[in-house]
Formats: structure tokens, C-alpha cells, sequence
């Protein structure tokens, strides 16, 4: 699939976003994790237009407004219906008293590069704007006549098809079938057991310990064959398999335990072999290397393993890689302990604990707003990141320490009371202002639309849904819907 038009089953209307009434009466920690879970979908349709050769068409056959026009922003080209009725709009700060809270507004100045003053007007005009004026003020790529539209969006959706076809060499790809997660869960939820992946969470402490499993010798074996092989597995190939599972888990965090503030993070590898997986996995995502083979998958599924390490960033807990005796911390799985707010290892020669980088942990697996973590961890220091450079070997943890890749190396001696005391002090600060502490911290240097989506967009949002203006008892989004006109603190904070 080259090309996805997204539009609507309904007669005059595409999409209007969320129900507004449900979001009013949902808790404040539903709303912040709906808003960021649509996020991160969003930000999803433009890697796949970026980097999958798979674009996205709001083709906007009705009324666009809110969360609708904020999903039609993340499409690459957006084309409404002139019926003298369609238009698109942001009515959330006039009819709601909150923000367009997925990304609209970053979109529309930052992607779009609409005015900041014509932004301005249109983001507090509640009807929104049609036709030629959405094309004027670039809200828009184009609008149709209604008996045309169909037809119109179609033709367009055929050329960007072909040009996107054309980008890939007119290469075909043969999709694979993902099927079920296989988990065991366990009573109450608080554990999860996975073929690569373990959680388990204790609600008593509030903390979680988070494994994940390297590949095996088979694993490591089945990506050196190549391409084919690699397709041929479909989603038994470890690392879809292992980050789906990731992935998972870090949503059943989000969602189900939101009193668990810090985890623990472990990873269990043989070191060289997950490094020399990384690269056979990077050989196989070579098209020019491997001309006429599925190169394909092994790129997609390089992204997905992005998506889900970007996930892990944006999640509003404290993570702790734990270097423990038994644990490996290799390539890919290194990026874990590089994600993570601090790195604490074990340097003990009779339990060995190795680290070791691969060529995905720089550039592959960005972060959001575009660096790799190894440059983020390195942002002042130039020189120990190019002494970083083309150095596969797995290390000591004296080594990685010397190389700046530990936060705390600690003897068998100091390991379990330093440690412990480390753990118990992170689970008894604020979680509030842990929160805001570790958006801040976890993303040095330049920023881009998504950055500032996750970062300023949603750091206003989730302050102004707990504003009385807001959802207060007679705050714009409680009597959205009821004849009671909302009473505001005027005062500008």
C-alpha cells in the first residue's frame, strides 16, 4: 500500500475528534493518556509517510473539526468538500476552554507554516474557515466540489501513489500477518510474561521490574540468512516480536498501573551476539546490497523498534536500568539503559556484566525530536561520542564507565545498600514533579514538531484540564453541551 486516503462513511461530516462529553467526565489521567496515546498514532502516520514510502490523504468530505483536523494535519495533503457547509476547525479554546490537544496547534505554524496571526484567529473561531479561504491560509491543499470530491481525491491519491512507488524503485512488498501477543497474565494484572518481555509490579512499593531477553543463537542465525529468511519468519523474527511485546507492556504500564512510578530495567544478552544481530539485521534492511530480496521488512521492522524506544521516553515514569549480576546490555538492548533516567552497574569479576554499542545506536532508533541517545548522553561532550565511533566490542564496567556510558558503578560490596537506598528515595519524591523533572532532562538540544508536541502542546494541555476554567463545576468543558454558559477566573497566570 503506497498510499492511504483516509475520509468519512458519513454524509457531510469526516470526524469531530473525541466525544467531548465522555472526555469531560473521564479522570484527569484518562485524558492525559488518551491525548498522548493519539499523539504518538499521529506522529506514526508521518514516520510511515517519511521513512515507508506510504503516504497519508485526509480527503475531508464534511465537517473537520478538533481531533478530525487534527488527524487530517498528520496526512500529508489534506482536501475538503466545498458544499457551502464542510469546513475545518479548532473549536477547543472558544467552545471548550482547553487546547486541540494532539498536536493541532504545533502543526499548524511548525508543518503547515500557517501564520502565526492567521493561526491565531483561526484556533479561536469556533466555525472555522472553508473553501478557498482554508486554501489561502495553507489549512488546506485544495477543495473540490461535492460532486466531484470522489472522484478528485481519488485521481490525486492514484499520482502520489505512483510517485510514492516510484521512490521505492517500483519494488513490490508482500505484507506479513502479525498475529496475537501470547501473554501470560497474571491474577490482578500485576504480572505479565512474554516470550522475550517480563513485567512484573509490585502496587505496595509502586515499583515494577521491567526484562527484556536478548536474542538467541537461532535468533541471531535466522537474520544472518538474510532478507528472505527474515520475511519467511514473519512476526517469530525476535526483534518485531520482542519490541511488540515491549510495546505492550509499556501501554499496560500506562494504562492499568498508574501507581507505579519508577521501574526497573533489565536486560539478559549475550552481548556479541546481540551486537552482531544488530548488524545482520541492518545488512538485511540494505536494498542495494540485496537487490530483488523483501529488504523491506528488516527496515520496518528497525522502525517499529524506533517507535517503541520513543514510547519508552514519553512514558511519565522513572526508569532505572538495573546492570545486575545475569543481566547483558548489548546493542539495541543498550538503548534501554541509554533511555533509561540513570544507569547503575555492577562491577564484579566473579559475576561479569558486559555493555556494548552497535551501528543502530547511532542514528536508527532517533528519539523524537530527531538525535540518537548516544548524542543526547554525550551533547557537551564531542569527543567521548567520536571516541564512541565504530567501537563494537563488548566492555567492562570499568570500561563503559571510563566511556561515560554508566551513571553509578558500584562494587559487590556497595551494590545492594546503595542501590536499595537509590530505589527507596526516587519511589518517595512527587511524582508530579518527577514528571515535569524528567520531560525536561530526558531530551537536550534542538527540538522539532514533535518534541514540541509532547513537550510545550502537551505540557499546557495537561495543566489546563485540571484549571477550574476548564473542569471545574462550571468550567467550558463540564457544560459543554448544556445550557449553562461557563464562569471563568479571569485572572492570566
Amino acid at each position: 500500500v503506497r498510499t492511504v486516503l483516509i475520509s468519512s462513511g458519513n454524509e457531510r461530516a469526516f470526524c469531530a475528534g473525541a466525544n467531548i462529553s465522555m472526555l469531560g467526565m473521564s479522570a484527569h489521567s484518562w485524558k492525559v493518556n488518551f491525548c498522548k496515546f493519539t499523539n504518538e498514532t499521529r506522529c506514526e502516520l508521518e514516520d510511515a509517510t517519511d521513512n515507508s514510502a506510504q503516504v497519508y490523504i485526509a480527503a475531508c468530505n464534511g465537517t473537520t473539526a478538533g481531533g478530525g483536523y487534527e488527524l487530517a494535519l498528520a496526512c500529508k495533503e489534506i482536501y475538503l468538500q466545498e458544499d457551502g457547509n464542510s469546513a475545518v476547525s479548532l473549536p477547543e479554546v472558544p467552545l471548550l476552554g482547553v487546547l486541540p490537544g494532539t498536536g493541532g496547534l504545533t502543526r499548524l505554524v511548525d508543518k503547515r507554516k500557517v501564520r502565526r496571526d492567521l493561526a491565531d484567529v483561526f484556533s479561536t473561531t469556533a466555525e472555522g474557515v472553508r473553501g478557498k479561504k482554508a486554501v489561502q491560509w495553507n489549512l488546506i491543499d485544495g477543495s473540490f466540489p461535492r460532486s466531484k470530491f470522489d472522484e478528485s481525491v481519488r485521481a490525486r491519491a492514484e499520482v502520489v501513489a505512483k510517485e510514492a512507488a516510484a521512490s521505492i524503485g517500483g519494488e513490490t512488498r508482500v505484507g506479513i500477518t502479525l498475529g496475537p501477543l501470547k501473554v501470560e497474565a497474571g491474577e490482578g494484572g500485576n504480572n505479565r510474561l512474554y516470550s522475550s518481555v517480563k513485567l512484573d509490579c509490585d502496587p505496595e512499593t509502586r515499583i515494577a521490574t521491567l526484562t527484556v531477553t536478548g536474542p538467541t543463537a537461532e535468533d541471531l542465525a535466522l537474520v544472518q540468512r538474510g532478507p528472505a529468511a527474515i520475511h519467511a519468519a514473519g512476526d517469530a523474527v525476535w526483534a518485531l516480536r520482542a519490541y511488540r511485546e515491549l510495546d505492550d507492556a509499556l501501554l499496560h504500564l500506562r494504562i492499568n498501573h498508574l501507581d507505579i512510578g519508577l521501574i526497573l530495567v533489565k536486560a539478559q544478552c549475550d552481548v556479541a551476539r546481540t551486537i552482531a544481530y544488530d548488524k545482520a539485521l541492518l545488512d538485511a534492511a540494505d536494498a542495494d546490497k540485496h537487490a530483488g530480496q523483501p529488504t523491506w521488512l528488516a527496515r520496518e521492522i528497525i522502525g517499529f523498534m524506533a517507535r517503541t524506544l520513543r514510547r519508552f521516553d514519553l512514558t511519565s515514569r522513572s526508569f532505572f536500568a538495573i546492570g545486575e549480576a545475569g543481566t547483558g546490555w548489548g546493542g539495541n538492548l543498550f538503548e534501554l539503559a541509554l533511555a533509561s533516567d540513570r544507569f547503575y552497574i555492577l562491577d564484579d569479576p566473579d559475576n561479569a556484566v558486559q555493555v556494548g554499542l552497535s551501528p543502530l545506536e547511532w542514528g536508527p532508533l532517533a528519539m523524537s525530536h530527531g538525535q540518537h541517545r548516544l548524542g543526547v548522553r554525550f551533547y557537551g561532550e564531542a569527543d567521548k561520542l567520536e571516541a564512541l565511533q565504530g567501537n563494537y566490542a563488548p566492555m567492562s564496567p570499568e570500561d563503559a564507565d571510563e566511556a561515560g556510558l554508566v551513571t553509578v558503578r558500584l562494587d559487590d560490596i556497595d551494590w545492594e545498600d546503595d542501590t536499595r537506598v537509590a530505589i527507596e528515595e526516587r519511589a518517595s519524591l512527587s511524582p508530579d514533579a518527577l514528571t515535569g523533572m524528567e520531560a525536561n532532562l530526558r531530551f537536550p538540544g534542538l527540538e522539532n514538531c514533535d518534541s514540541k508536541i509532547f513537550a510545550r502542546l502537551t505540557a499546557w494541555q495537561n495543566w489546563i484540564f485540571i484549571r477550574p476554567n476548564a473542569t471545574g463545576p462550571e468550567g467550558a468543558l463540564t457544560l459543554y453541551g448544556r445550557p449553562e454558559r461557563p464562569r471563568f477566573d479571569w485572572e492570566r497566570v
